[in-house]
């Protein structure tokens, strides 16, 4: 998950998730063969979650894609709104990792890669946790307070690490937090609508470019070295066209 001063990269590296030390249902700590078996029960629930309304995915359907029990199941979680919480906590954890390369740095010699670290990896943190997302969303639409508390959670971790940058001096507002809150609900809403961004034929390093350049700015007040992406001019004709046979208009030169 690297950033070069040579153009952002289309292809991203999902962060490594946390493990959690978490208990069993009857209080015991779980050895590593009992962790093991844990992991499998949450990413079988993941995979579920990915194809399946989340109200329709079944303890008996975890159990059965993590070759194990349902009674086995129940030794790790309570239900399977309860492994839905636990990764959901996972990703508060994550954020904290993600949240570390907004103190990278800044100076005018770092200060692109480090726009482009952050954007290439909340690209990957949302694409680690999309399928946990895309339920944390729905059922905080539907007034679960608890998922809706961690989704703020994470997300705060970056907008905080964000703000503590931009408090040394931003050109895009006086208030740190709404500069920061602002970028992360753009990185956020640019993550959850990637594939509908790639249907359009916008790909995703430009869209990890346009991200980075928002970003870089907003921090530094300096432009974005140009010519980054690598684009030719024939590239960037292409490009045009392609806006001419999406939108109906004309792009402007």
């Amino acid at each position: 998950m690297t950033g070069r001063g040579s153009g952002a990269k289309a292809d991203v590296v999902p962060l490594t998730p946390v493990e959690s030390p978490l208990p069993t249902t009857d209080g015991r700590l779980p050895g590593e063969r009992g962790r093991q078996t844990r992991q499998r029960l949450l990413d079988a629930t993941v995979e579920l979650l990915s194809t399946t309304s989340w109200r329709s995915v079944k303890v008996t359907d975890i159990a059965r894609r993590a070759r194990t029990s349902p009674a086995t199941f129940y030794q790790y979680f309570g239900n399977v709104e309860q492994a839905i919480r636990v990764l959901a906590e996972g990703m508060v954890d994550q954020a904290t990792e993600l949240s570390e390369l907004a103190l990278g740095g800044w100076s005018e010699q770092e200060s692109w890669d480090t726009a482009l670290r952050i954007t290439e990896g909340f690209l990957s943190y949302w694409e680690t946790n999309r399928a946990v997302f895309r339920v944390v969303d729905l059922a905080t639409e539907e007034g679960d307070a608890q998922l809706r508390g961690i989704r703020v959670r994470a997300l705060n971790a970056v907008t905080v690490a964000l703000a503590a940058v931009i408090a040394e001096g931003s050109p895009a507002g006086s208030d740190p937090m709404a500069v920061a809150g602002t970028l992360v609900a753009m990185f956020a809403s640019v993550a959850a609508h990637r594939y509908g961004f790639e249907f359009w034929g916008i790909r995703t390093r430009n869209l990890v470019d346009t991200q980075a350049r928002f970003l870089h700015w907003a921090v530094t007040g300096r432009p974005a070295p140009a010519d980054v992406v690598g684009r030719s001019s024939l590239d960037t004709a292409a490009a045009r066209r392609a806006a001419r046979a999406r939108t109906g208009r004309a792009a402007r030169p």
